[in-house]
């Protein structure tokens, strides 16, 4: 009987312990989430820097990151390791990154003790930022028909939008901080364009022809090297080729006026 007790009590408490064993997680799953803590604590070090002075190596960090962020996600789709604590994560960091920090680099290179409405400006970007990144935490699982776009700006593109002129000072072209009353009414424009309805371009919908293939490759090379010879200048060029697609976009999208009725 004794032995009959114990053999009924073995299983329940082997349950016990299974149920009290820590629950295991694959390490892959956790490398997108880390590849976002990289870009997280580069902005943050692109923000001390920005308080040193070193304006140069700051912006190249956000630009870092904004790299590191376009990777996260197509790391987590390749290693199905997607999750609602991840997407939260990423965007908390995207505000740090491309609401915050841009907002006070831009703030202390070129209007600190300029105009009356410069620090208005630094919030009303870094507030634009976070609506976008809001709007799009809402709408994240709404099902895309037809092509896929951003609705409005995202906050990566407009963070490297909004550092245009401090791309402009690093290339010698001109020191921003002689131009207040521009860089001001633009850092505006590029918060407008991030909580705009404006379709934008998504690279997830890009689709190459496979004759235009090799010159994709090409244009990758002129890219490359033109970063290694004048890194500044090609942040310049890709800004304005991002408009001149902002332009199109407007464009395309620009309500058209119906023909006239003949009263046929």
């Amino acid at each position: 009987m004794e032995g009959d007790r114990l053999d009924v009590e073995a299983p329940r408490r082997r349950f016990r312990r299974l149920r009290t064993r820590p629950e295991t997680l694959p390490f892959l799953h956790l490398v997108p989430n880390l590849v976002t803590i990289v870009g997280l604590c580069s902005g943050l070090t692109a923000l001390r820097l920005g308080f040193a002075g070193r304006f140069e190596p700051a912006v190249a960090l956000v630009i870092f990151a904004a790299v590191i962020d376009g990777l996260d996600g197509l790391i987590a789709r390749r290693l199905n390791a997607q999750s609602r604590f991840g997407g939260e994560l990423d965007s908390l960091s995207d505000f740090v990154c491309f609401g915050v920090v841009p907002a006070m680099l831009v703030y202390a290179m070129a209007l600190a003790g300029t105009i009356d409405f410069a620090w208005t400006v630094a919030l009303v970007f870094a507030v634009c930022a976070c609506l976008r990144l809001a709007r799009f935490n809402v709408s994240r699982d709404t099902p895309v028909v037809g092509k896929v776009r951003f609705v409005g700006v995202p906050a990566p593109a407009g963070a490297l939008l909004g550092l245009l002129p401090a791309y402009v000072t690093f290339a010698g072209i001109a020191d921003a901080a002689d131009y207040p009353w521009l860089v001001a009414p633009w850092l505006a424009f590029v918060g407008t364009l991030m909580i705009s309805r404006l379709r934008t371009f998504a690279p997830k919908g890009l689709r190459i022809q496979r004759r235009s293939a090799r010159w994709m490759l090409v244009g990758a090379v002129l890219v490359v090297g033109l970063g290694l010879s004048n890194f500044w200048l090609l942040t310049i060029l890709l800004a304005l080729a991002y408009l001149v697609s902002l332009a199109f976009a407007l464009a395309a999208q620009w309500p058209r006026p119906r023909p006239a009725d003949t009263g046929d």
